[in-house]
C-alpha cells in the first residue's frame, strides 16, 4: 500500500476522494449487519456502538474510529467491516457523541483530540473482547486514536496490539486552513457544515447560552465553527489552542505500540508539506505516504464502481503482522 497507485483514469486527489465515497463498492456479498449497544459514559451521557460479531471463540477484534460526521455506514467503515469478516475478526464501531443518529445529552460533542473518550471506549472493548484488539482510525478518528496512544505511552500495549491512522489530519491547523480555501471550501466544508450546524443548534436548544448562536449560523468555514463551538465546549481557549493541542504530529515519537500512519500525498485537505518525516515519529511508527489515494479514497479497479477494499485489507494485514 505504501506504493499504491490509483487507476489511470481517476486523476487527482479530489476525484480519488469523491468518487470512492459516492460510488465505490464497499464489500462483496451481503452488506455488513450490525448489532447496536448504548453505553452510558462516565459523565452520564451516552454513545452508541455498532458490532459485527464473529462466533469463533478467542477471535481477535478490530475497532474502528470514524471520521468527522462519519458513522458505521460510511464507505470506509463498511469496507473495514467486510475485511474484518473475511479475517474472522469481530468488529466494532463506537460512534463519537452525536454521530449515531441521535443527539447526545451533555453540553459537549466530539473533537479531533478526544483521547480520553477514545481511551474509555477502547478499555471497555478490551475488557469485553477477551482477545487481541487492533484499532484503526479514519481522518478525525485517526488523529484522536494517535493522540490516545501518545498520551497512554507504555500503557497502551495493555489495551491494543497495534493501531493505524488513515488520512488523519495530523497538523490540524494546516488541514483546517486547507479545507477552508477554494474548491475545498465550496465542496467539503459546505458538506460538513450542513450536518454540523444543525447538531450544534440542537445542542444549544438543550443548553441555552452555550455559545454565540449568531456567530455559528454565520460560520462559513471550520475555523469559525471550531472557534465558536468545538473549542470552548471541550476546554480549549479558542480554535488556535484547539488545533495546536489536539494535533497528533508533534507527539508521534511518544507512541509505544506499533502504529501505522497512512496519508496520500495528494489528499485535498491534508497538505503533503504538513506530513511528518521518518525522523520525527520514533521507532514504533511506520509511515505510508503514497503519491495517490486522496482523502480516504484509495480506489481499486473496476471503473466508476471501483472498490474501496484495498486500503482496509492492507491496513488489517499490517496490524496483524505487527501486533
Amino acid at each position: 500500500m505504501h506504493d499504491y497507485r490509483a487507476p489511470r483514469w481517476l486523476v487527482g486527489g479530489n476525484a480519488q476522494t469523491i468518487l470512492p465515497a459516492l460510488w465505490g463498492r464497499r464489500y462483496e456479498g451481503p452488506a455488513p449487519q450490525y448489532t447496536r449497544e448504548r453505553w452510558t459514559t462516565p459523565d452520564g451521557d451516552f454513545i452508541d456502538v455498532d458490532f459485527q460479531l464473529h462466533a469463533q471463540p478467542g477471535a481477535g477484534w478490530l475497532v474502528l474510529f470514524h471520521g468527522l460526521e462519519g458513522t458505521s455506514r460510511s464507505h470506509y467503515a463498511e469496507a473495514f467491516a467486510h475485511v474484518a469478516r473475511l479475517a474472522g475478526l469481530s468488529y466494532a464501531v463506537p460512534h463519537f457523541r452525536g454521530c449515531s443518529g441521535e443527539i447526545n445529552l451533555a453540553p459537549r460533542a466530539y473533537h479531533s483530540g478526544d483521547h480520553e473518550e477514545v481511551g474509555w471506549m477502547l478499555q471497555r472493548l478490551r475488557e469485553r473482547a477477551g482477545a487481541p484488539v487492533f484499532a484503526a482510525g479514519v481522518s478525525l478518528g485517526g488523529n484522536a486514536l494517535l493522540r490516545w496512544a501518545e498520551e497512554a505511552g507504555d500503557s497502551a500495549a495493555r489495551t491494543v496490539r497495534a493501531i493505524a491512522a488513515v488520512s488523519a489530519p495530523l497538523d490540524l491547523a494546516a488541514g483546517g486552513h486547507a479545507i477552508g480555501r477554494g474548491f475545498n471550501k465550496l465542496v467539503y466544508t459546505r458538506m460538513f457544515l450542513q450536518t454540523m450546524k444543525p447538531k450544534a443548534l440542537a445542542k444549544l436548544a438543550q443548553h441555552p447560552g452555550l455559545f454565540d448562536e449568531q456567530r455559528l449560523v454565520a460560520a462559513t468555514d471550520l475555523y469559525t465553527f471550531d472557534d465558536v463551538f468545538t473549542a470552548p465546549l471541550h476546554g480549549f481557549k479558542g480554535v488556535e489552542d484547539y488545533w495546536r493541542r489536539a494535533s497528533a504530529k508533534p507527539h508521534l515519537a511518544r507512541i509505544r505500540v506499533p502504529a501505522l500512519v497512512v496519508n496520500a500525498l495528494n489528499d485535498p485537505f491534508v497538505p503533503a508539506a504538513s506530513l511528518p518525516r521518518p525522523h520525527q515519529v520514533g521507532r514504533h511508527v511506520t509511515l505510508w505516504q503514497p503519491p495517490h489515494g486522496g482523502h480516504v479514497g484509495f480506489p481499486g479497479g473496476g471503473g466508476l464502481r471501483s472498490h474501496v477494499m484495498t486500503l482496509p485489507q492492507a491496513v488489517l494485514d499490517w496490524l496483524r503482522q505487527h501486533g
